[in-house]
């Protein structure tokens, strides 16, 4: 064979290679874009369940602890108190960066009216800080479907008629935080 014509089917042998190995690549990256794009922020907090965070809330700003739990409503924080953040209240979390993009455990789905019923039922003192910034402190009596019924009473007091000096009708979007007293 002339070496001018096994030189041209080497280069060509080399092009279709280098495309094939360009067409794969793309692939690879497109697929991984595909299954980082089906992951959800309650699937990526699993992978960081023991891990610090920083979690900045409306209302409450920069909220610090160890992840102790999280579902797709609300992730538990513990540091000095636990500390219940509804999942609309999240403006920018930091500290999952170099953690698993894979999901490790099974996202409970659990919503935030069944971990505020647990709260409910517990008759826990509670701070409950608003998307506004204002706080409110004592028992939560009720929760229903897209609200909380708060009796007001001061930290560190059982809830008791005499002690309750109002009671608040909160819709559950205007929640930023719930905080054991």
């Amino acid at each position: 064979m002339d070496t001018r014509w096994a030189a041209l089917f080497e280069d060509l042998e080399g092009e279709f290679e280098a495309a094939r190995a360009m067409e794969l690549d793309a692939e690879v990256r497109d697929r991984a874009r595909r299954e980082v794009a089906r992951i959800a922020l309650a699937d990526r907090l699993t992978t960081a369940i023991g891990h610090p965070l920083t979690v900045h809330v409306r209302g409450a700003g920069t909220v610090r602890g160890t992840l102790a739990d999280a579902a797709p409503e609300w992730l538990l924080l513990t540091d000095v108190a636990e500390s219940l953040v509804p999942a609309h209240a999240v403006l920018h979390l930091a500290g999952l960066s170099g953690l698993s993009e894979e999901p490790t455990r099974t996202v409970k789905r659990l919503t935030l009216t069944y971990a505020l019923r647990g709260l409910a039922r517990r008759r826990t003192g509670l701070t409950v800080t608003l998307t506004d910034g204002s706080t409110l402190s004592g028992t939560l009596d009720r929760v229903g479907a897209d609200f909380v019924e708060l009796a007001e009473h001061a930290p560190g007091e059982a809830r008791r008629p005499a002690n309750v000096t109002a009671t608040r009708t909160v819709p559950l979007p205007a929640i930023g935080l719930v905080r054991g007293a």
